[in-house]
């Protein structure tokens, strides 16, 4: 069974359904069904048109729902309206679907954590890490904003801000989570590019091309993560690069500076960097101080004292480290990062080690274990 193909076309499936005349739950409700016959079924009969076989069968999970309760229109008007058999449209509807997420009717919130769970594919334990919250109180909120939109005919779309923030979830989480959603999240922010002039939008497709400019160096050939300080630069993406910092630049150069401006500016600083050792991290805690000020958030500031202790110093780091809640995600792996830059080895391992048993992905846990022990034998010997 191929599941990224089944993933790859969950929006489609979703937007012809909706297309059609289905509330946005029932639809999601529809397809849902849909895939799990598909699993069941697939293995032993795969078959010819996927796109279509899927759109055909939730098409006929959702008549039977809307016939069961006498919600819907009447039986034969309902039949009439099921798709022909042959292969279905080659319409993308994704885009389009992010905007109808991001429905008027929604906070920002809920419609970004509705959207992630409908249409990006993501997990309720991804979405609640993303936004920091336990995985049951993401649950609620998703559950709420299906209830909020349940029976609304989604013609008015929602805000840019609010899809460019499900845009960089996706990609924040394929770019460093389990499931690979870069390149969807990258093609889709293109296509708003070119579809909307906004700085905000340029500032997200740079940021998300100079993060993909570095991907092939993130991982050595057992697949292990490399920090970005021990990165080979020869494999960075110079063409990514080169396009990221045109964007960013024409961008900045209309003074409305946005958040993912400024983290692209960021990226753009690391990226322009020839070595490690070159990197200008003055810059970079000023451009974590305008996030800062953009954003008010907590992650920017345990980034932003990253930056402090290569500016400054990690007694500085660890003074900025101090001031924010140690319960924050990556906070332990950092504070084991600036004891190891201060020299504090015995601490470092430790807190290292601890940071793994908190680690989001097997990965980052593997990595952090590697530390511990590094630091560990080091101190031994």
């Amino acid at each position: 069974m191929d599941e990224a193909l089944l993933r790859s076309l969950t929006p489609s499936v979703l937007g012809v359904l909706v297309r059609r005349g289905a509330d946005f739950a029932a639809a999601e409700d529809a397809v849902q069904d849909a895939l799990v016959e598909a699993v069941r079924v697939w293995p032993t009969d795969p078959p010819r048109d996927p796109k279509g076989w899927l759109v055909t069968a939730a098409w006929r999970k959702f008549l039977d729902a809307a016939r069961a309760d006498a919600a819907r229109r009447r039986r034969e008007d309902l039949v009439d309206e099921e798709p022909a058999p042959g292969p279905a449209s080659a319409t993308d509807d994704t885009l389009q679907l992010y905007f109808l997420c991001a429905h008027p009717s929604l906070t920002p919130a809920s419609a970004v954590a509705l959207t992630l769970r409908a249409v990006g594919g993501l997990t309720t334990r991804q979405i609640a890490q993303a936004y920091l919250v336990p995985e049951a109180t993401m649950a609620q909120r998703i559950s709420r904003a299906k209830r909020t939109v349940s029976g609304i005919r989604f013609d008015q779309p929602g805000d840019v801000a609010t899809v460019l923030r499900v845009l960089y979830l996706v990609f924040n989480e394929g770019y460093s989570g389990d499931v690979d959603l870069v390149a969807e999240a990258i093609r889709l922010t293109r296509r708003l590019a070119a579809a909307i002039d906004h700085p905000e939008v340029a500032g997200l497709l740079a940021l998300m091309l100079l993060h993909h400019a570095r991907r092939a160096a993130r991982t050595a050939p057992d697949g292990s993560l490399v920090p970005l300080a021990r990165q080979d630069r020869g494999r960075w993406d110079t063409g990514l690069i080169a396009e990221g910092v045109t964007i960013l630049q024409a961008a900045l150069a209309r003074d409305r500076l946005g958040e993912f401006q400024a983290q692209a500016a960021v990226a753009a600083l690391h990226a322009d960097a020839p070595t490690a050792e070159e990197t200008d991290w003055v810059q970079i805690v000023e451009w974590y101080d305008e996030l800062a000020r953009l954003t008010d958030s907590p992650v920017v500031r345990l980034n932003r004292a990253v930056a402090v202790a290569e500016a400054d110093g990690p007694r500085a780091g660890l003074a900025a480290l101090a001031a924010l809640d140690d319960s924050l995600p990556r906070h332990t792996a950092v504070a084991a990062y600036l004891h190891e830059r201060d020299g504090d080895l015995t601490t470092a391992a430790r807190l290292y080690a601890e940071a793994a048993r908190k680690a989001p992905n097997l990965a980052e846990r593997d990595h952090l274990t590697r530390e511990a022990a590094r630091l560990n034998s080091r101190h031994r010997a």
